[in-house]
């Protein structure tokens, strides 16, 4: 296995790779693609044991061909304890026979291929389970083999500050301490999310040999890429020290001595080399990446670094919290909104490449979260549609977003399944001194569950997601919102994404424009603009082929709101020209979720509650 410096300045280079490191088909083939993300478990039971399986989304290919997404990535279907829901993994080479069976994935790998889709698979190479061959090994003895392919220490002789013997004072991303004491060796070994999910050790060439075998071997299975879950987690600094403790909390923060480590690059860029290099085919790799800057992403998906095609930040589902903690939910402020994904449209403007999305299995619904899910639900839901995937990016569809899906009203902790959510509730009830009422309370926006529901396919009992007991209650509002009402409806949810991702696919502009934010201080209206000059010809004159600009305008409340744009919002010196003076033509508009008023931009216009416009026109200058 090749190793390599850390390219933190300079893209990193290997001659004899140069020559077939690019695959010989587009290369940037995802800037015009749409993701469609299925969390296996929620999305369709074809056995009736309450549970989402392959065979389940098999039955729905056509469904997602209608849609009309390019790329489908699938959430953990490994063979796993199940503690956090498969993402403690136990085999990372087999289906867990609650999904189905490798024959099953190669059936659904081969149906989305036929329907010209691609499948994406999660990797997660941050931790394993605890029951995990290698980690049963790295356990039994501190001589073993494999004892250094996780991170084991002694316990501290000299607790500070009111800690324990824990090496150092971090917490869990799921509560408690991150380490966790192990009787067989008398240590304790670090997990920065479950204690069934202890942390490789990505220091070990041996480790990381054996992560990129599995890889390459799951792309030999026709797999097209990963989505590789905390991937900047994977670089830790060796010395493990103490994090800050703020008041109030428990433990300390590492996050300064694991996100995006001092070895990142190397080992991303390692990753592309050993795996993805001159593969015949184009590949998606994106890496989710808390806590990742601007500066860091540019870095990370710079195409000439060879580490990934793009990152999922957090920055902006972490606006309506105080100091970051879900638990501590705040009003969203617009302008914070428009602030944070302006500034990620502008700095990877000239190089790297954005993710877009409002939800995942991770985040709350979007349209309980950003838009409003009682009288505008639909309208809300179309509206933030146009706003997220007109955008200079790749966009993700979360399943059932595409129906207006909403947050779930769950009405003890007994009705939750996520560990993070329960952990929480022990630690706040019986360490922190809150309620049970105040927590339940805390829980309801954000919590991951709200998500994780199954999608509602019909108004029957647990709404066409299976004919047993469903694993998680099934939201009551499949009596009105589900797909049977809406995939012939011209007028839904769903028929509006369609119409979005189309305009995608057959505008040029919204994969390959450059990006404006208009109205920065407006506190309701999101207003953007999109150009894409007139490619340069030899042929001037009628026949060449006009530059295009999209206007973009969304009213994010239930109050009609008054908007005036500066040229129209063209970005025109001369706003009061006629057109034909400048060079241009009428504006049109091409999406909305209104019917037309014929209102233009040049003049004070109304936007109605919750309403996208989007105006095309073409440009001679």
């Amino acid at each position: 296995m090749t190793t390599h410096a850390d390219p933190a300045t300079e893209p990193p280079v290997r001659a004899e790779a140069d020559t077939d490191d690019e695959v010989t088909t587009d290369p940037g083939w995802f800037r015009k693609a749409v993701v469609y993300q299925i969390y296996p478990r929620s999305f369709a039971d074809s056995n009736g044991d309450g549970i989402g399986d392959l065979p389940g989304i098999i039955s729905k290919l056509d469904y997602l061909q209608k849609l009309g997404v390019d790329v489908v990535w699938l959430s953990p279907i490994y063979t796993s304890p199940q503690d956090d829901n498969g993402y403690d993994i136990s085999n990372y080479r087999d289906v867990d026979p609650l999904f189905g069976t490798l024959a099953d994935l190669k059936k659904l790998t081969d149906g989305l291929h036929s329907r010209g889709m691609k499948l994406v698979m999660d990797l997660v190479v941050n931790h394993t389970s605890d029951e995990h061959p290698w980690f049963i090994e790295s356990r039994s003895s501190k001589n073993n083999p494999k004892r250094d392919w996780y991170w084991w220490r002694p316990p501290r002789k000299d607790p500070v500050g009111g800690a324990g013997a824990e090496p150092n004072n971090w917490g869990s991303a799921f509560s408690g301490p991150a380490w966790e004491f192990d009787q067989v060796t008398g240590e304790y070994y670090l997990h920065l999310f479950s204690r069934k999910q202890p942390d490789l050790n990505w220091e070990n060439p041996e480790v990381r040999a054996a992560v990129y075998d599995m890889m390459n071997w799951w792309l030999d299975r026709g797999v097209d890429g990963f989505r590789m879950d905390v991937i900047n987690f994977i670089s830790k600094d060796t010395s493990l020290p103490d994090g800050p403790r703020a008041d109030g909390m428990l433990f300390g923060d590492g996050s300064p001595h694991f996100m995006s480590g001092p070895r990142i690059h190397e080992f991303l860029h390692e990753m592309h080399l050993e795996v993805f290099a001159g593969r015949d085919k184009p590949l998606l790799t994106v890496g989710e990446m808390p806590g990742v800057t601007v500066g860091d992403a540019i870095l990370f998906t710079d195409p000439a670094r060879r580490e990934v095609d793009m990152v999922f930040q957090f920055e902006h589902v972490a606006l309506d919290q105080e100091d970051g903690n879900k638990w501590r939910p705040r009003k969203l402020r617009l302008t914070d909104l428009k602030k944070s994904l302006g500034r990620w449209q502008e700095a990877l403007a000239e190089r790297g490449w954005n993710s877009l999305y409002w939800g995942n299995h991770d985040q709350a619904r979007a349209v309980s979260r950003f838009g409003d899910d009682g009288h505008y639900r639909e309208l809300s839901a179309k509206m933030l549609a146009g706003i997220l995937h007109l955008h200079r990016g790749t966009p993700y569809v979360y399943q059932g977003e595409e129906l207006g899906m909403t947050n779930m009203s769950f009405g003890a902790i007994s009705d939750y399944r996520d560990i993070e959510v329960l952990n929480h509730h022990r630690e706040a009830t019986t360490h922190l001194g809150h309620t049970d009422a105040e927590v339940l309370a805390a829980l309801a926006p954000l919590n991951r569950d709200n998500a994780r529901t199954p999608v509602q396919w019909d108004a029957s009992r647990h709404g066409g997601f299976t004919t047993g007991a469903p694993w998680i209650a099934v939201n009551p509002n499949t009596s009105h919102i589900n797909a049977a009402e809406q995939e012939d409806n011209p007028d839904s949810v769903f028929s509006f994404y369609r119409q979005v991702i189309a305009l995608r696919h057959t505008e040029p502009v919204v994969a390959e424009g450059d990006f404006t934010m208009l109205l920065p201080d407006d506190e309701h209206v999101y207003a953007f603009r999109r150009s894409l000059p007139a490619p340069v010809t030899a042929v001037p004159g009628p026949a060449a082929v006009p530059g295009v600009q999209l206007l973009v305008l969304g009213n994010f409340s239930g109050e009609d709101r008054t908007v005036e744009l500066d040229g129209g919002g063209w970005g025109d010196l001369e706003a009061g020209a006629a057109e034909p003076e400048l060079g241009h033509y009428p504006a049109e508009l091409v999406l909305g979720n209104y019917p037309d008023d014929g209102s233009g931009t040049h003049e004070p216009f109304t936007m109605r509650p919750w309403e996208l416009k989007v105006f095309r026109r073409q440009h001679n200058t």
